[in-house]
Formats: C-alpha cells, sequence, structure tokens
C-alpha cells in the first residue's frame, strides 16, 4: 500500500527515525529533511502530500519555512513545536499551518492529525459548485472567493473550508467544537483558539465578510 510521500523537516535525527519507521509501516514514503532549506529542496524536486515542520531549526527557522513553503504551495503543513508558547502557534496558524503539535508527541497522535488534514484537503466540499454570501462569491471548484469588487481571493487551504463550511450553514451558530470537527476532522479537546485565529485571517483577507462573532458560542454567517 503506497500512501503517498510525506517531507519532515526535522533536525533532530532520533525523531526522524522514529517518524519514519512509524509512517512507513503505515504506507507512507516519509523523506527527511534536516533543514529548511534542505525540505524546500525536496518540496521543489518532487510535491507531497503534507509537510511535517519543526519550529526550532538550524538556519532559517519553522516559521520562515513555512512562509516560503506557502509561496510555493498549498500543501498541508503540520507545525512540530517543543515550546508551549500561544503566540508561536498563533503565528504558525497565521502563515498558513494547518495544524500543530507540541512535543512530546506520540507517533499514533501525529498520525491522526496527518490523516485529517489529508482527508479534509482531499475531500470535495459539497456537490454544490458555489455559494454567495452578501455579495461574495465562494466557488468550490476553484476553491477561491470573488469579493463584491470582483477581486479573486484564494484563502489557504483551511480557511476555505472553515468559510464554506460556515456558509453552508448560513443563518445557524456553529460552535468552536462544531467547527473544528468538521473542518479539522477530529476534537481538540477543549483547544479551540485555532478557530479564532482562521476566522481573523479570513477577515483579513475578505475585507467585509460577514462573519459574526456568537460571544461564547461560535460563529455564525448570515443568510443572503
Amino acid at each position: 500500500m503506497n500512501r503517498g510521500r510525506i517531507v519532515l523537516i526535522e533536525d533532530e535525527e532520533p525523531i526522524a527515525d522514529m517518524l519514519r519507521v512509524f509512517f512507513e509501516r503505515e504506507g507512507f514514503k516519509l523523506v527527511h529533511a534536516p533543514t529548511g532549506e534542505d525540505g524546500l529542496e525536496r518540496l521543489e524536486e518532487r510535491p507531497a502530500r503534507a509537510v511535517l515542520l519543526d519550529l526550532n531549526l538550524p538556519g532559517i527557522d519553522g516559521i520562515e519555512t513555512c512562509r516560503r513553503i506557502r509561496a510555493l504551495s498549498d500543501v498541508p503543513v503540520i507545525m512540530l513545536t517543543a515550546r508551549d508558547s500561544e503566540i508561536d502557534k498563533v503565528v504558525g496558524l497565521e502563515i498558513g499551518a494547518d495544524d500543530y503539535v507540541t512535543k512530546p508527541f506520540s507517533p499514533r497522535e501525529l498520525l491522526a492529525r496527518v490523516k485529517a488534514v489529508l482527508r479534509r484537503a482531499e475531500e470535495a466540499p459539497s456537490a454544490a459548485k458555489e455559494l454567495n454570501v452578501a455579495g461574495f462569491e465562494i466557488d468550490s471548484g476553484r476553491r477561491e472567493v470573488r469579493t463584491p469588487s470582483g477581486e479573486a481571493v484564494r484563502p489557504t487551504a483551511r480557511e476555505f473550508d472553515l468559510l464554506w463550511y460556515l456558509a453552508e450553514h448560513a443563518g445557524l451558530v456553529m460552535s468552536r467544537g462544531q467547527i473544528l470537527q468538521a473542518v479539522w476532522g477530529y476534537e481538540y479537546f477543549g483547544e479551540t483558539r485555532t478557530v479564532d485565529v482562521h476566522v481573523r485571517q479570513l477577515r483579513k483577507k475578505l475585507d467585509g465578510i460577514p462573519i459574526e462573532t456568537v460571544w461564547g458560542v461560535g460563529y455564525r454567517v448570515e443568510k443572503s
């Protein structure tokens, strides 16, 4: 069984060896790159299904590496970090990481995160092709949004999935837990800040998009 190629950008060799054994047993081909520069080269050589990216790297760090990956590709990125800083997690999400896992982690947990990210990235959002929210045309085929002024904007894969989910349920208040389960594919066990970060990014990219915060609950998009 060949589940495709995953690039691991991680400078700790024991972690890389452990993950290679575990992921290859599950049918993935794990390509190890010890630095951000090496990882970018591996991605330029050949596309990957996902990237596992350590935050603390020699040379260019994980944040800058993620920025450069996003300039090249929409490949799903999961950040690996030993830091328990909320700032680091938020910055990682704001520059386009799809998820993060804090060290120490179990290989099984990381595999579950990878499978969830891949499932969401490769599923069609819906049989419908377009939704309209207050003049914003959301196109699931192109995975882009056309603003009322006619500008085409391409959110990150996760931002698009979040917007599509809210638009599909326009008029309803969706809790952060419901959003995490539907868009991220698994429960975060109380960690809901990632939803807020992605909503904030959507509001910045799509000025005027009517995503309403329902305090203490979640978010709602009003029906057009």
